[in-house]
């Protein structure tokens, strides 16, 4: 028998297994056993042409595998915005099962994909950028935010039967395995429209505006399923004649806390993962081959010469990394070179209000400093020195934080913020995302370097107390 039957029949074999593991209760509703489980992060192969025989397909679990079942409409993943087929419930009507959503970062910032979305399942965020692509059309008409603006009004409604007719979105990024950019996606779990924006985006490639909305998920935990998903759930809620409620038993727990007691308890359900205390250099730089690689390698070539004026930069940075959106950071000023008492820029944070609040001095330091090298230790320690009683301060670098700096910050706890290279691109990239001014990274460090000598005073830093 040839590897290729050999393969075929552990197909088979497994897949009559996964059919017993089916069995219908007495209100004729179909239950899946908790049978094909992922966790985040997990990459499946999507081959084509479909084929679920096979639970196994090129070492990779077979997502069409994985969704089969007989005699109903079959999931895909061929676009951004994947609705299965809505389906009549026991219970409460017709419901849509699940929306599958993908996302294709090789793809950013092409005619077919003309943005970026931002996965972040360790923090419970995603950000997804909905199908308009046309200018001079209602973005609401598009076909896949037609459907997650209804999920949106499902989640967020006070009715706990409109509740239950939500559609879980399961998230997808399409990765690279062995150089082939295609067929295979990663799961990045499982979640809830949080927040929709209507938003005005740029085409680089066709050179017009388009208005689309962007949607906000909340990425639910799986602490209680011992971080993994049942895709026995999904399964089961498209079956014919099936009651939601009783397909939500394969939920995870997070999703029927939501359920309970609705959308203001979305930030307790959130995912979060407790990382180790040390960042490894791989995380602190955008990873090899990708656009953000790219974007950070014209940052510091742009800054050769003129290091100075990256201070403006820095400064705006840090602004967004505090907290710009909350309103508790303000930016002071920029320090000129040689009378800057180690500063590189002055700002102010805000706790509280009113009477009851306190001020808190930012003191940064910027660095432009060579990509492949760590910032020296020495040069953090001189910052620290500088710190009063009621400072904080901030430094904010091209490159990354060795071990070895970031364990003396830790051990000493240092009141400092560690700005690197991969967060630098992180807050470039969001902002001309949705920024209708500037048409490219160029034209944004040009309007900063413009905007350096209006940020130049000589000022001490207690100043920005009295502003």
């Amino acid at each position: 028998m040839t590897k290729f039957d050999f393969t075929s029949l552990i197909g088979r074999i497994i897949q009559m297994l996964y059919k017993r593991l089916t069995r219908q209760n007495n209100q004729g509703v179909v239950t899946l056993d908790k049978s094909i489980k992922l966790q985040i992060k997990d990459i499946l192969r999507y081959k084509k042409p479909a084929c679920h025989l096979n639970y196994i397909e090129d070492g990779f679990l077979n997502f069409h595998f994985m969704i089969h079942k007989p005699d109903v409409n079959r999931l895909q993943l061929e676009k951004g915005i994947n609705p299965a087929a809505a389906v009549n419930t026991l219970d409460v009507g017709k419901v849509r099962p699940a929306i599958l959503i993908s996302t294709s970062p090789n793809k950013k910032g092409t005619a077919e994909t003309p943005w970026q979305d931002f996965y972040d399942s360790d923090n419970g965020h995603i950000r997804y950028f909905g199908d308009n692509k046309e200018p001079n059309k209602d973005p609401a008409s598009a076909s896949g935010n037609k459907v997650l603006l209804e999920a949106f009004r499902l989640a967020h409604s006070h009715d706990p039967i409109e509740r239950l007719k939500t559609p879980p979105a399961l998230f997808f990024k399409r990765v690279a395995v062995n150089g082939v950019a295609k067929g295979y996606p990663m799961f990045m779990g499982v979640g809830i429209v949080n927040s929709v924006e209507l938003v005005t985006q740029w085409d680089n490639k066709l050179e017009r505006s388009f208005t689309n909305y962007a949607f906000d998920f909340t990425v639910l935990c799986m602490k209680s399923e011992h971080d993994t998903f049942d895709w026995g759930w999904i399964n089961s809620r498209r079956g014919k004649q099936v009651s939601i409620s009783q397909t939500n038993k394969l939920a995870p727990a997070s999703w029927n806390t939501w359920l309970n007691k609705g959308s203001n308890t979305l930030n307790a359900v959130r995912r979060r993962v407790s990382t180790l205390l040390l960042v490894s250099k791989k995380f602190q730089k955008p990873q090899k081959g990708t656009h953000q690689e790219l974007l950070l390698e014209q940052i510091y070539k742009f800054y050769d010469g003129k290091k100075n004026s990256f201070e403006a930069l820095a400064e705006w940075v840090t602004e967004k990394v505090i907290g710009q959106e909350l309103g508790i950071y303000q930016k002071g000023w920029v320090t000129q070179s040689g009378n800057d008492g180690g500063a590189d820029f002055i700002g102010k944070v805000t706790l509280g209000n009113k009477f009851s609040k306190v001020n808190l001095i930012v003191l940064g330091q910027a660095k432009c400093e060579a990509l492949n090298t760590p910032t020296g230790g020495n040069h953090i320690a001189r910052t620290v020195a500088r710190l009063k009683r009621g400072w904080i301060g901030a430094y904010v670098t091209t490159s990354y934080f060795s071990d070895a700096v970031q364990r003396e910050v830790i051990e000493d706890k240092y009141p400092i913020i560690l700005i690197n290279g991969a967060r630098i691109v992180e807050e470039v990239s969001k902002f001309l995302h949705d920024s209708e001014e500037f048409k490219s990274l160029e034209d944004f460090l040009n309007h900063m370097t413009a905007l350096y000598p209006t940020r130049l005073k000589q000022r001490l830093p207690e100043e920005i107390l009295n502003t």
